[in-house]
């Protein structure tokens, strides 16, 4: 059993900065894009990644997983889900290709991108074609060589778009023409080794099988990713490219947030099903969200604090982001904010998954989107894009809710609310000082800042823990510096 838990912790880590290493080299084309992209040009961009995003549900529909579930199938199921996925994503995308310029108009880009849109239908192909084969290393336990493409196609893209964009002057279209290649190269990588057991016939009846249970995981898929796109496209009906470029190179900025909790996300499933049995568990659990939304809180509230002077900084003699996207900084602590929800949220799945109830989490995200889109069309006439990132609060903390109310039914545990809430709280108003900044002198509003977050905040966190909590702390910074001496 040791053996079998190394190996997966091993397995989870590699995935996980596979994973984080990704995000963070498509972070580094932000400030690249912001000096190189007008706003609306970026905005159109952004647009259009949303679509995809939404889009590549229906392109894959659910098969990597329905693979995975018959995994034991092996080569004839491998062979059903990749034709069955590449022949839906072939008739889809030449579907997409037949009518670009009236897909752009209705995308609202202007029929003029209607080149974007062919270069949209390609990457999604390639995307779909290869998610089964990617399923299929993970079932293996090939991490490595999955993390390892996954970078080298990332890397490449990063590539193109420099040299597409600086060196060529391709604009906008460059983005697209360097994730066409970067995706065609992981499907042809992916998919070489992989032909020899692709040879095998393809069975109707499986196939069937597989279809009825990836079909009823689409609802979900698009719930949840409409949580996560569906403003570009709202923000982008209601106003126009510039500000929908304005406020996804501002929106980006909240990935050091995402990445947070995205590795929390990974370790945190295996960690609470692993010990779900034992007595202790529900405890465990409550202690588990208190120190998240103490640690996530300081965390968000130190980037708060300090990314509008990240994006300020200069580098070779220009600052980090262009001035052109400052306009969007406001909306960035409550994009911060609304990953600490999401967090809340992911703590909420125990329950439920433990329970082996996940209907409810179809539900849950299902919810999330209706409350993204409706609070999208409410708040962006009033607010601009500020409303748009509310929307996104209201959006995960609807989320939470729903599953912590979901769930307290199946699988009890004594969350500590006063603790969590006291946290939130003071982070929530410590992030309040914000509001006041423009009337400090610069070295006052940095010692402000400092003072918030280096004493006030840790002061605060430091009256919630008990007697063994602030040893059991002392003890490991005794540690941490013993080894750094």
């Amino acid at each position: 059993m040791f053996k079998d838990l190394k190996a997966l912790g091993r397995e989870s880590l590699v995935y996980g900065l596979s994973t984080v290493a990704a995000r963070l080299l498509n972070f580094l084309l932000l400030p690249f894009y912001t000096h190189y992209l007008a706003p609306a040009d970026y905005g159109v961009a952004a647009a259009l990644f949303s679509y995809i995003a939404f889009f590549n549900i229906l392109f894959q529909h659910g098969m990597d997983q329905a693979y995975m579930r018959h995994y034991g199938e092996r080569d004839g199921s491998l062979a059903a889900a990749f034709y069955g996925v590449a022949g839906v994503s072939v008739l889809l995308a030449a579907l997409i290709c037949a009518a670009p310029a009236a897909l752009s108009a209705a995308g609202g880009i202007g029929p003029g991108n209607g080149r974007l849109v062919v270069y949209s239908a390609l990457i999604m192909l390639f995307d779909a074609a290869s998610a089964p084969l990617f399923a299929d290393l993970r079932m293996a336990h090939r991490a490595l060589r999955y993390a390892l493409l996954r970078v080298i196609t990332v890397v490449l893209n990063v590539g193109l778009n420099l040299l597409l964009i600086v060196k060529l002057s391709r604009g906008v279209s460059g983005i697209f023409e360097a994730n066409v290649a970067s995706s065609a190269l992981a499907l042809l990588l992916v998919l070489l080794p992989a032909l020899p057991r692709l040879r095998a016939r393809f069975t109707a009846d499986l196939y069937r099988r597989m279809l009825a249970f990836a079909l009823p995981l689409v609802p979900a898929g698009l719930g949840s990713m409409a949580v996560q796109v569906i403003d570009r496209p709202i923000l982008l009906h209601l106003t126009d490219e510039a500000v929908v470029g304005v406020y996804q190179a501002n929106y980006r900025l909240g990935i050091f947030m995402m990445l947070i909790v995205s590795m929390f996300d990974q370790a945190w499933r295996p960690f609470f099903i692993e010990r779900s049995s034992r007595p202790e568990a529900p405890a465990l659990f409550a202690r588990a969200l208190t120190f998240f939304v103490i640690g996530s809180s300081w965390l968000t509230l130190g980037l708060c604090y300090f990314i509008p002077d990240l994006v300020r900084f200069p580098v070779f003699g220009r600052p980090l982001i262009h001035p052109a996207y400052w306009g969007g900084l406001g909306l960035v602590p409550v994009v911060l904010w609304s990953y600490v929800f999401n967090g809340l949220y992911i703590n909420f799945l125990a329950p439920v998954i433990i329970a082996k109830r996940t209907g409810r989490v179809m539900g849950a995200t299902l919810l999330g989107a209706a409350v993204n889109v409706a609070a999208n069309f409410l708040l962006i006439p009033a607010y601009g894009m500020l409303g748009a990132a509310w929307a996104t609060f209201a959006a995960y903390s609807s989320m939470a809710f729903f599953m912590y109310y979901a769930g307290r039914s199946l699988y009890r545990v004594p969350y500590e609310w006063g603790r969590v809430w006291a946290a939130v709280g003071a982070g929530g108003l410590l992030t309040c000082g914000l509001l006041v900044s423009d009337r400090l002198s610069p070295g006052a509003w940095l010692a402000a800042r400092l003072a918030a977050l280096l004493v006030v905040f840790p002061a605060l966190a430091w009256a919630l823990f008990d007697r063994a909590e602030k040893d059991g702390l002392l003890s490991l910074l005794r540690r941490a510096a013993a080894r750094v001496g």
